[in-house]
């Protein structure tokens, strides 16, 4: 997937990371990425309804 290989690469660039404004950066984007796999992984197995209620 995707996404999967963007955190990877992401985890990789935060640990070789030394500037720490650019680790924040990095950390958000990864968190940012991590909630976007989370919410997709629910949106295939049905746990989550991703369509408006209306």
């Amino acid at each position: 997937m995707i996404i999967e290989q963007h955190i990877s690469e992401l985890r990789a660039e935060l640990l070789a990371c030394n500037d720490p404004a650019e680790c924040r950066q990095i950390e958000a984007e990864l968190e940012l990425a991590q909630a976007e796999l989370i919410l997709a992984m629910a949106e295939q197995d049905g746990s989550i309804d991703a369509e408006p209620p209306f």
